[in-house]
């Protein structure tokens, strides 16, 4: 295990969906291990949500993050990576493009209410092939109806195309921890500071020091989802003290940590 506890990945295996038997198809996981999918694509949108556990989407473009109480609204043919934390419950959707007009051409993090949890729960229950004109139906409906009015919220690492950024961020992303500065990277990478500052902000319009911050935000939720304490937390995403992670945590999100996973 890692200083920041990720474990090594397990592969999951991909449904062999050539079509979905309804417009709203759910797929029910439940997943021991840290698990991972090859990157692939399908032709319909995919929600991944869990029920506990923390789920992460990988794009060329972006890392998107889905504590309990949200949710990753992956669009259709967009390439991917699912990867999930030890003790997941998985409650995947697979969604007919047709019924997902309002789809941007990435992934978006949602807000998931009680309301929609509870419609997600009861749809998992139903049979593959639902009687679309019965109130099973009519379930279904209203769940798009909630997705499609669903909050976004911003739990999203923009990616570079760069390698050498990539470089950089693939190293952060594994040990966000890390210390060295950009003056650092930049002498590793064989760039100018100021390159590296203005590439940087190019390919992720973020400046170096707000996108460390972002990820560190995001590499401690999986850890307070399995209710490790705050002060190991901090450690482990790169703060000195744990006042200092709680006050970066507040200031990105208005919450705490405790309050923001409830």
């Amino acid at each position: 295990m890692s200083r920041n506890g990720q474990n090594p990945l397990e592969v999951r295996s991909i449904p062999a969906l050539t079509a979905l038997p309804r417009p709203l198809f759910a797929r029910t996981e439940s997943l021991k291990v840290s698990t991972t999918t090859e990157w692939h694509s399908h032709p319909w949108a995919q929600l991944s949500y869990a029920i506990r556990g923390v789920l992460s989407v990988h794009t060329d473009t972006g890392r998107f993050l889905a504590p309990p109480q949200r949710a990753i609204l992956i669009p259709p043919e967009l390439p991917h990576a699912v990867i999930s934390s030890p003790g997941t419950e998985m409650r995947s959707l697979y969604i007919d493009a047709a019924a997902l007009a309002w789809t941007r051409p990435e992934c978006q993090v949602l807000e998931i209410t009680p309301l929609t949890r509870e419609l997600i729960s009861r749809f998992s229950d139903l049979p593959a092939e639902y009687d679309e004109a019965s109130a099973h139906g009519r379930i279904a409906g209203v769940l798009l109806d909630q997705l499609q009015t669903a909050p976004e919220v911003r739990l999203h690492l923009p990616w570079p195309k760069d390698p050498r950024l990539q470089t950089m961020c693939e190293a952060l992303y594994a040990a966000p921890y890390l210390d060295q500065t950009l003056g650092d990277w930049s002498a590793s990478l064989g760039l100018s500071e100021k390159t590296l500052t203005r590439v940087f902000s190019r390919e992720t319009g973020f400046t170096f020091r707000a996108w460390r911050q972002r990820l560190r935000l995001l590499s401690a939720l999986p850890l307070l989802e399995q209710r490790q304490r705050v002060t190991d937390v901090a450690l482990a995403c790169g703060y000195d003290s744990t006042s200092a992670f709680i006050a970066a945590f507040r200031k990105q999100t208005g919450l705490t940590p405790g309050d923001f996973l409830g």
